[in-house]
């Protein structure tokens, strides 16, 4: 591996243009002054898997927000510049984080040598040159991946997979399920795992967000020949997160449609994820829909107690943590959201637990998690949320006076959930939905209770999002 000191120019360049891009797009969210301003590019090395770019962060909080919050969009603005196969690797520095050469002289020398294009252009000649696209990250694989009856199966086809990549009957792969439950970690594993066993075969995994920007802008550049060379000819392997964006689009749509058939005709593997189920994704065509539901869908729910508790040893393992039976079990018990929520909760203890200076223990562990009560199942914000993730719609909008038909049956179904599963008021209700009058509440109750026997996509909407209920509450 060479490692390659860059002029403070051409890191200060590149890394100006990926922060002003990305605060451009995110201009609404404040928190990226707090935590995301103070990182730096570092430096980055170049090896058989690719580049690897080393951003520097003031402490752990800096490292462990970007790292739960932006790390997916930081990696899409890196790759709108630099296009060959990429890591990112977020180091704690203690300070702001600058360049800082072996030498004055190395400095001068690296000055006069490196440029903002040698940031953004692979090293040549480059000992992986097989016009792999994909970020894998390989943090994410099956050995790193704790099994449990809520995916076991899940696992075993990603798995069966990645040995064979291209078997009739699993492809595609459909990987669905809820927000935070280990989607993007099996499809991370599949690639990684090709990679280590067929490493001739090139491997592309983005989000189907990144596919339709790239889309649309090949298009308005005239460039279609070259993003379906990139897709149709230099890639074996599909990995494609998020897949609900492609129903945003019309134009991306046929490409992706062809996309897929140009990989099934030539047996290449495509393995897609999602938080629905193909048949549910909102603007998608059917002819897309069928394809997906032609091969193997996977399901993923929340793990059960005695699986969490699996996952919380095995991260504090990872992380050389001493935590006793009774606080893994609390934090296992209070997190019922998705493994993401249960990672982040064992984040918060640790991290207090170290600028502190304390043990970790059950006491340290109610402490800082104490916004978690352990009593109270879910609340009429939890149950908003939901339903807004599932329809697509913000719950600001749900408090809203727009009656746009979306929005309006989101709003019902909230109401009807929050009243089934809470003990409130109707008046309560209405004052959660920006004051709307009890008798408001009323008829939504009335309109969703008549129309769960007559439409079937209600009532599976309301399935599905009381399964989602349950896996928080678990009762």
């Amino acid at each position: 591996m060479s490692i390659q000191t860059p002029s403070a120019t051409a890191i200060s360049d590149f890394w100006t243009v990926v922060k002003s891009n990305l605060k451009s797009k995110n201009s609404e969210n404040k928190l990226l002054q707090t935590w995301f301003e103070p990182t730096e590019l570092i430096t980055y090395s170049d090896s058989q898997t690719g580049r690897r770019f080393q951003l520097g962060v003031p402490t752990e909080l800096h490292k462990y927000w970007i790292s739960e919050n932006l790390f997916d969009r930081l990696c899409s603005e890196i790759s709108s510049l630099y296009t060959a196969p990429f890591q990112v690797e977020l180091v704690v520095t203690g300070q702001q984080a600058r360049l800082e050469p072996e030498s004055p002289a190395a400095l001068e020398d690296a000055m006069n040598q490196r440029t903002f294009a040698d940031m953004v252009k692979p090293p040549m000649p480059q000992p992986d040159a097989q016009g792999r696209r994909d970020i894998l990250s390989p943090e994410y694989t099956f050995n790193t991946f704790v099994v449990g009856r809520y995916n076991e199966f899940a696992h075993a086809a990603c798995f069966n997979i990645a040995e064979n990549p291209g078997t009739e009957g699993y492809n595609p792969l459909f990987i669905c399920g809820p927000t935070g439950m280990g989607k993007t970690h099996l499809l991370n594993a599949v690639g990684n795992h090709i990679r280590q066993k067929n490493p001739h075969l090139r491997i592309c995994y983005l989000s189907a967000e990144r596919f339709l920007n790239e889309c649309i802008s090949s298009i308005r550049r005239g460039e279609m020949e070259k993003f379906r060379m990139r897709y149709r000819e230099k890639c074996d392997v599909l990995l494609m997160d998020d897949i609900y964006f492609l129903g945003r689009g019309e134009a991306v749509q046929e490409e992706f449609f062809h996309t897929l058939n140009d990989f099934f005709e030539k047996g290449r593997q495509v393995v897609v994820a999602s938080d629905r189920m193909p048949k549910d994704i909102k603007g998608l065509e059917d002819r897309i829909r069928t394809r997906l539901e032609w091969g193997l869908i996977a399901d993923i729910q929340m793990p059960d107690m005695e699986t969490r508790v699996a996952i919380l040893r095995y991260k504090a393992e990872k992380r050389n943590l001493r935590i006793p039976e009774d606080a893994v079990a609390y934090i296992a018990r209070i997190s019922k959201r998705s493994i993401r929520e249960l990672e982040g909760n064992l984040n918060k203890v640790k991290m207090y637990s170290e600028l502190q200076g304390f043990e970790i223990n059950l006491e340290l562990a109610k402490r800082v998690l104490n916004t978690h009560d352990d009593t109270t199942t879910i609340t009429v914000e939890d149950i908003q949320r939901l339903v807004s993730d599932h329809y697509r719609v913000r719950v600001v909008d749900l408090k809203s006076a727009n009656r746009s038909k979306p929005l309006v049956t989101a709003r019902q179904v909230a109401m009807y959930l929050i009243k089934k599963n809470l003990d409130k008021s109707l008046v309560e209700i209405g004052r959660q939905f920006g004051g709307k009058d009890h008798t408001t509440v009323i008829n939504a109750l009335k309109r969703v209770e008549s129309q769960l026997s007559k439409d079937s996509d209600l009532k599976k909407d309301i399935d599905e999002l009381q399964v989602r209920i349950h896996n928080i509450t678990g009762v």
